[in-house]
């Protein structure tokens, strides 16, 4: 191989690293969506074989998994919306 040339696959790990390293957020944010709906679920429907209230602790648990993940998804995404908005648009 000449000097100063890097080979394919030495070149390819490169790239393989930095698209990681720039995706770590976005991936981070991911796993803390799914994370927070399968826990607080799983969480309701622990309550509901205990209590015996099926299927209402497992919605319940799933609300609140979800109202939790799109809160942590909206803070970490700097309180905008996904069409860069800081605040809702004005009522008509």
């Amino acid at each position: 191989m000449p000097d100063g040339q890097e080979s394919f696959v030495s070149g390819a790990l490169r790239h393989l690293q930095a698209n990681v390293r720039r995706a770590g957020p976005a991936a981070a944010a991911g796993y803390a969506l799914i994370g927070a709906i399968v826990l607080l679920g799983g969480a309701g429907h622990g309550v509901d074989r205990w209590q015996g209230t099926e299927p209402w602790g497992l919605l319940a648990g799933l609300l609140a998994g979800l109202s939790s993940a799109s809160t942590n998804w909206r803070r970490r995404s700097g309180g905008r919306d996904g069409w860069g908005r800081s605040e809702p648009p004005p009522r008509c």
